[in-house]
């Protein structure tokens, strides 16, 4: 006979904000939630019963942490990748699964992966380096993403002219064009161990075009119910292709 899911030991990679509000509602159904992080005074700490200290990139923080675990998941996807690999092989449960999160982590992989199923996304060119920008002079302006980790505003930036890269990072990139648009919406999809999807609501994003980060989140976004259907049915279609490039 199974544990039940109160009976689980559940390790969560990462214990900032968002950590917390997970927590937060894990502490209302009962779960057994451990944290692991590298900074001693996380946001999570003071929640869970298990808090461990160490690097989320670390092969060996990771694994040591996951090892007597029954469910890992993560909180940011920069954790280390083939720690997981070894954990999920062990009979480990890891959502999202290592290779998910593996796509994830790499902004160019991810731009390929749409480009290949006829996802939209707006035009994009890689570069290694930033000499390489000089080679699409003609395409300006940009907005410059680091392939690897960035977040919350940080490896982006925008160049508006190849005469002005002062801000460019040296370093492997997305160069993505810029496009219009009246919103950006995001939506959350998940598959069960059975196959079944569920969307979550559209959440509305609002960006800090200084940090290049989202300032606010409105629930249930404000579109009409026709862009909500677009929105959560091409959610549900990249859940469907993404499930078919690992099958």
């Amino acid at each position: 006979m199974g544990k039940t899911v109160q009976q689980l030991n559940i390790g969560v990679l990462g214990g900032g904000q968002l950590g917390r509000m997970l927590i937060q509602n894990a502490i209302n159904l009962n779960l057994n939630i451990s944290v692991l992080d590298p900074d001693k005074n996380a946001p999570c700490k003071h929640l869970v019963k298990k808090f461990t200290q160490g690097s989320l990139t670390d092969y060996d923080a990771v694994y040591d942490f996951g090892k007597d675990k029954d469910l890992i998941t993560i909180e940011i996807e920069n954790v280390n990748i083939d720690a997981l690999k070894a954990l999920e092989k062990e009979g480990k449960k890891v959502y999202p699964q290592p290779h998910i999160i593996e796509l994830i982590q790499d902004k160019g992989a991810q731009k390929m992966f749409y480009q290949r199923n006829n996802i939209p996304s707006p035009d994009f060119f890689l570069v290694e380096n930033k000499t390489q920008i000089q080679k699409y002079a003609d395409y300006f302006p940009f907005f410059q993403k680091l392939r690897k980790g960035g977040y919350d505003g940080k490896g982006v930036t925008k160049l508006v002219s190849p005469h002005h890269l002062d801000k460019a990072f040296d370093a492997p990139s997305v160069l993505e064009r810029l496009v219009n648009f009246d919103k950006e919406l995001a939506v959350i999809v998940a598959r069960s161990e059975s196959g079944e999807v569920k969307c979550f609501p559209v959440v509305e994003c609002e960006f800090s075009p200084e940090a290049n980060l989202v300032e606010f989140l409105f629930s249930p976004a404000n579109i009409k119910k026709s862009v909500e259907k677009e929105a959560l049915a091409l959610a549900a279609k990249i859940e469907l292709d993404v499930k078919k490039l690992y099958s």
